[in-house]
């Protein structure tokens, strides 16, 4: 699945079209005063919709913001368009809405169905060519967010294909939770009305309720904590975890699903509401074990409210020693929309602590630092946060406990599984709107930590001012550079929705015993240059997508998936897809290499598993168990 390059949108096209909206936005003058009391000032590119604005106003507004938002890639608009309880649209006038980049659309209801929607929120392909060809495709549609509403949806005066479904064609760092689909209308992964060749490459929902999904030419998704109808069709790697409705998978790999029955570890991700009162506050979730179906399906999601009086609201420009500061108060840390500049590391050193990002809110690291740090204390929860690697090399973007002296944390590791550590909707990139380097994206030293949901990028494409062809991935290569994605030492780590891609060497390293992943989506990297960039010290030809340590005693994965694509010199072999000890305790089930259309996989698992090269490509190489 090629990334196609893109040119960053026009600043004064953007301004031009946000200008024409004239909207309102957040803080305690633009809020309603007869609904949402003692708003903090959320700053200039958050939008609090209410349920009395006309419709037309509500969608001019998203909609204009879609607009700016559609084609800037690597742009710096971070937007969260909010509504407020209550319903918006009708039979006789639906709201129909469209989402672009780095935009977050959520209902501030305590539940789902506090906040009604009326009509469609919709993602459509991307058109990135000419009239003659117009290469129309989700693959590069990343970073939105959709949850916390119930979508009835309608497409009152849409053309006869557009109105068949509520289009929601996304690839990668875009999440769909707790939302209620109603309406009799499938919910649609794939645009299958714009003009091709239409594909996409996603995704992940959680803890939502659906009646129809077409998934399209989805490749691979992770379906977690939800209720379905009907699960349409599966391309590469369709995963299912603790779903009902899900479809079975006994059939693996005709059609490709992995559907296990309960989820492992899960915690829905935080997130704001106004309660009764009218006041802001935040819901934390409670982790669980061996759960299945949605969290409120009797009711409110099981948890404590934080009133928003207890986060230091951050706004792009504050100071790192002003974030710091805060936090060491005993506050925790609400991320407005925008791009903060992070010199000295954020660090999060108190149990139970909340750290929520709003509108895919970004944390660039500046002379090569790391930006967050998190110590090993229990209940730490990280949502909704993006992280970039910056032009001087970070050891590391995201720090999550330490090597020393991991076990002696404050008896965490004792305590993890009942309140584990959490990283939800939490994404990194290095390279694409600027160049980047980091050594590794993510470290994961702590026991019991629970990953729901991440995207750890080496941007295989951006606006960082290279060369087109061989040449330009040549200094790609040698100048975007990070050398690992994720590393885990720590042990019993689950990670539900796992993609690493386009690392320099390892993609993921995991060392730690009883680790737990569901749903792996891999690409090796699109630019080495020679075979010789891309062989181990000891001759093995490439480096591996999923790497478990010799020393790993137990380990399972289910669903995992490494493509290749070598672009830049397509002669180049890599071994093998996965690498692990081959011992009972350390299990595979459903996994495969994919040939993307250059270079070649030899095995699956070590030397299990048949080549994937340019005579296969887009066939998966599957191996249902190993060993």
């Amino acid at each position: 699945m090629a990334r196609a390059r893109t040119a960053r949108r026009g600043g004064v096209a953007v301004i031009a079209a946000l200008a024409a909206a004239s909207f309102a936005v957040s803080g305690a003058a633009a809020a309603p005063a007869h609904r949402t009391t003692g708003a903090a000032d959320l700053g200039p590119n958050v939008v609090v919709f209410d349920p009395s604005m006309p419709v037309a106003q509500i969608q001019a507004k998203a909609n204009a913001i879609a607009d700016a938002q559609v084609d800037d890639e690597m742009g710096t608009g971070r937007w969260s368009l909010l509504f407020e309880p209550g319903t918006y649209g009708s039979a006789e006038e639906p709201l129909q809405i469209r989402v672009g980049y780095y935009t977050e659309v959520a209902g501030l209801g305590a539940s789902p169905s506090d906040v009604v929607v009326h009509g469609k929120i919709e993602t459509y392909n991307r058109c990135l060519g000419d009239e003659a060809n117009p290469n129309c495709i989700a693959l590069n549609n990343f970073w939105r967010t959709l949850s916390n509403l119930t979508l009835e949806i309608d497409g009152a005066g849409q053309d006869g294909c557009r109105a068949s479904a509520n289009f929601w064609a996304v690839s990668q760092a875009v999440s769909v939770r707790r939302l209620d689909v109603r309406g009799g209308t499938n919910f649609s992964l794939m645009d299958y009305c714009t003009a091709g060749p239409q594909y996409a490459s996603g995704g992940f929902i959680a803890d939502s309720r659906f009646g129809t999904v077409l998934n399209g030419s989805q490749q691979q998704w992770l379906t977690r904590n939800s209720v379905i109808g009907a699960w349409t069709n599966g391309v590469w790697n369709q995963v299912f975890s603790g779903v009902e409705g899900a479809p079975d998978e006994t059939a693996f790999p005709d059609p490709p699903y992995t559907t296990l029955d309960r989820t492992p570890v899960s915690r829905e991700k935080p997130y704001l509401y106004v309660d009764a009162g009218g006041r802001y506050q935040v819901r934390v979730p409670t982790a669980v074990a061996d759960s299945r179906g949605i969290s409120w399906a009797d009711g409110m999601t099981p948890g404590r409210s934080i009133p928003l009086s207890e986060f230091y609201v951050a706004h792009p420009g504050d100071s790192v020693a002003t974030i710091d500061a805060q936090l060491a108060r005993g506050k925790n840390l609400l991320l407005t929309p925008g791009i903060y500049d992070v010199d000295r590391s954020i660090r999060v050193n108190r149990a139970d602590t909340v750290v929520l990002g709003m509108g895919h809110a970004t944390l660039t690291a500046v002379n090569g630092a790391t930006p967050l740090v998190v110590r090993d204390v229990p209940g730490v929860i990280v949502a909704g946060v993006t992280i970039d690697a910056g032009t001087v090399e970070s050891p590391v973007l995201l720090q999550v406990g330490s090597t020393q002296g991991r076990h002696l944390a404050l008896g965490h590791h004792k305590n993890a599984a009942l309140d584990p550590i959490t990283l939800s909707d939490v994404y990194f990139r290095v390279g694409g709107p600027h160049v980047g380097k980091v050594d590794t994206a993510m470290r994961i030293d702590a026991d019991g930590v629970l990953i729901d949901h991440t995207w750890v990028w080496r941007a295989d494409h951006g606006v960082e001012g290279f060369t087109a062809g061989v040449n330009g991935d040549t200094d790609r290569w040698n100048t975007n550079t990070g050398l690992t994605g994720v590393v885990v030492t720590g042990d019993d780590v689950t990670a539900t929705g796992l993609f690493v891609e386009h690392f320099q060497r390892r993609n993921l390293v995991w060392e730690g015993n009883g680790g737990t992943v569901v749903l792996f989506q891999n690409e090796l990297p699109y630019d080495p240059p020679t075979q010789a960039d891309w062989t181990q010290p000891d001759g093995t030809l490439g480096y591996p997508g999923y790497t478990v340590g010799a020393d790993v005693r137990t380990h399972r994965l289910y669903g995992g998936g490494v493509y290749v694509f070598n672009q830049n010199n397509p002669s180049i072999v890599t071994a093998r897809g996965f690498s692990v000890p081959t011992r009972p305790g350390v299990q595979l089930h459903h996994v495969m290499t994919v040939n993307l259309g250059a270079g070649t996989i030899e095995h699956v698992v070590n030397d299990t598993g048949t080549t994937a090269d340019t005579s296969t490509v887009g066939m998966p190489r599957f191996v249902v168990d190993y060993p």
